[in-house]
């Protein structure tokens, strides 16, 4: 079933290149895979297909996050400074690490005339943050850090590790045998799926005004811009190159208890927020890092669902109640009609007899 559905989405050229897998109860469940990574080469995907999944890599964040505090290195209620003292200046002493995940610490913006080179030098955009003043007082609102999460949470674990994010994400994917199938920063000799635009830059093109100052032009998350080597090189954690079986895997162990204890497994994926998101325009079932299911949720609409979307429609979730994780890539950016992803989510879980709760676009 699931097979044939993405062998008719790459035949009709609504997707180019597209895995999925899905994990039950920690085994896997359902994997398959259709079309080409590379239109030019006619390199074909195939399982172990890295694909740029834009801010499903937040959910993968998130999740290194939750390990950390399961492990007593970092501590959701503690203030940033307390592991990164420089970031206290200009009101943000006691932003806390729980505010930077749940989209709160009023940090979203970047210059409106940031170029490509200068957002390439992560270490310098990072210090950029810790000098400036938030755009709201921290907590009371929140509002979609679409890049700067990336380099929050990157500084965050250097400072409490002595590690980059993606040597502690290695440590965590290694036992789970999916090392070489997460990344922040892509590797020298790794290589990835090109991505295409469907009707993504035109959909960038019409959203909210304060969605612009998050991701001025130069940065706006393109299927061109994901494409440059420097930015697949760029470790900000605000995206992620993955395949759909690593990220499933991921999310498998976290819920069936190989990396989390239930304590911090709950405390990670409690609604933290369900406010009007003041840069996406809506309100976003948030926890610490994760999206939440619910009304309009591209997981579905069970509340206990939790993960992350990406821009032009990768996905990466966890669904507790069924011992369901589940995860999308793909290289055909787009959204709306023209998004088959949903379609894909819904079909599996339809094979896999758990149809309930999800949103069907």
């Amino acid at each position: 079933m699931i097979q044939n559905l993405l062998d008719d989405l790459v035949d009709s050229g609504r997707e180019i290149g597209i895995q999925v897998a899905a994990y039950v109860h920690g085994r896997l469940a359902l994997e398959a895979h259709a079309g080409s990574a590379d239109t030019a080469t006619g390199w074909m995907v195939d399982q172990t297909t890295l694909f740029p999944s834009y801010s499903t890599g937040k959910g993968i964040a998130a999740l290194v996050v939750a390990v950390l505090v399961d492990r007593g290195v970092l501590d959701y209620a503690a203030p940033v400074v307390e592991y990164w003292p420089e970031f206290g200046t200009h009101g943000k002493e006691s932003i806390t690490v729980g505010q930077v995940l749940t989209h709160r610490a009023g940090l979203a913006s970047l210059p409106a005339d940031l170029s490509v080179e200068q957002f390439s030098d992560a270490a310098a955009v990072t210090n950029w943050l810790a000098e400036q003043r938030p755009e709201w007082k921290p907590g009371t609102a929140t509002g979609y850090h679409g890049w700067t999460y990336g380099h929050l949470v990157a500084e965050i674990v250097r400072r409490a590790t002595d590690r980059a994010i993606d040597a502690v994400l290695d440590d965590i994917a290694n036992p789970l045998g999916i090392a070489d199938q997460l990344y922040f920063a892509l590797p020298d000799g790794a290589r990835a799926a090109t991505l295409y635009d469907g009707n993504w830059s035109t959909i960038l093109d019409y959203m909210p005004p304060a969605f612009h100052r998050v991701a001025p032009a130069a940065v706006a998350p393109t299927a061109d811009f994901a494409n440059r080597p420097e930015i697949r090189r760029l470790a900000v954690p605000a995206a992620a190159t993955i395949t759909a079986r690593g990220a499933a895997r991921l999310y498998a162990a976290a819920i069936s208890g190989e990396l989390l204890s239930p304590a911090t497994l709950h405390e990670a994926t409690t609604l933290r927020t369900d406010a009007i998101d003041r840069v996406l325009g809506g309100p976003i079932r948030k926890a610490h890092g994760f999206f939440l299911g619910g009304p309009g949720s591209p997981t579905g609409t069970n509340p206990t669902i939790f993960g992350h979307n990406g821009s032009g429609g990768s996905i990466a979730y966890a669904d507790p109640e069924h011992g369901l994780a589940l995860a999308v890539t793909h290289n055909r950016l787009a959204a709306g009609p023209q998004d088959s992803v949903a379609r894909v989510v819904a079909t599996a879980r339809h094979e896999l007899g758990l149809g309930d709760f999800v949103a069907v676009g």
